[in-house]
């Protein structure tokens, strides 16, 4: 009998870490852990994951817990790169949308 250990946590193409094998970034798994949150109601949050990919994916954190908070650094930075960018060259959609907001702000004063 051979023992085939399961991956709970895997980097994607683009570099982010995901859990198993779901779109739902370990990102998300970690926030809610931090904030408190038990492995039955993270698991709630995000259907894709089933209750053991949860717990497998905390207790990667937990083992790896220096190298997995570097990378959400990097992610808070990136974040953060895209957001400015996003700010300095709005949409055309985005600047319709502040527009008619700042409109209907004007007419209910």
């Amino acid at each position: 009998m051979t023992f085939e250990p399961k991956t709970y946590v895997r980097l994607d193409s683009r570099g982010v870490y995901r859990v198993a094998d779901t779109r739902v970034m370990l990102d998300s798994v970690v926030a809610a852990f931090h904030q408190g949150h038990s492995a039955e109601t993270i698991q709630q949050q995000y259907p894709a994951l089933t209750l053991e990919s949860v717990y497998g994916s905390i207790a990667y954190y937990l083992a790896h817990t220096a190298e997995v908070d570097a990378y959400l650094k990097r992610q808070d930075a990136e974040w953060d790169k895209a957001r400015a960018r996003s700010e300095a060259t709005p949409s055309v959609v985005i600047e319709r949308l502040r527009a008619m907001k700042n409109v209907g702000a004007t007419e209910t004063r």
